[in-house]
């Protein structure tokens, strides 16, 4: 497995509307912009999510969450299954291609590997 970047962020606050607000002078106007959740793509093709204490975000997401894009997130799961990481859930898909996987490393945070086919760094 080889981490290509981080190339994803999420994160869930119960000060939503102050943040959906604040994020527009830091990455620009949001690309998706629901009552609870907000999306913005960064020219560099990151992402950056801010779910509402009501949106769809996890339970897990306790603190702002890490996804490093990766070439196949089935067998980056695996490896880091042998290296001791825990995952949560299955392997998620998008039809587009899009795949993800979260898990809690040794430090009881959870981050995310992650393979999006559009994303500059995989072209």
């Amino acid at each position: 497995m080889r981490v290509k970047g981080i190339v994803w962020l999420g994160t869930r606050t119960p000060r939503f509307a102050e943040m959906r607000d604040f994020f527009p002078a830091l990455a620009g106007q949001p690309h998706t912009d629901e009552d609870a959740f907000a999306v913005w793509d960064l020219e560099n093709g990151d992402r950056l999510e801010v779910f509402g204490p009501d949106g769809d975000a996890p339970p897990y997401v306790e603190a702002p969450v890490a996804g490093f894009l990766v070439d196949d997130v089935t067998a980056a799961r695996a490896e880091l299954e042998r290296h001791g990481a825990e995952f949560i859930g299955p392997v998620h898909a998008y039809g587009d291609g899009n795949e993800w996987s979260h898990f809690r490393a040794p430090d009881g945070h959870v981050y995310e590997v992650t393979n999006r086919p559009d994303h500059p760094l995989r072209r």
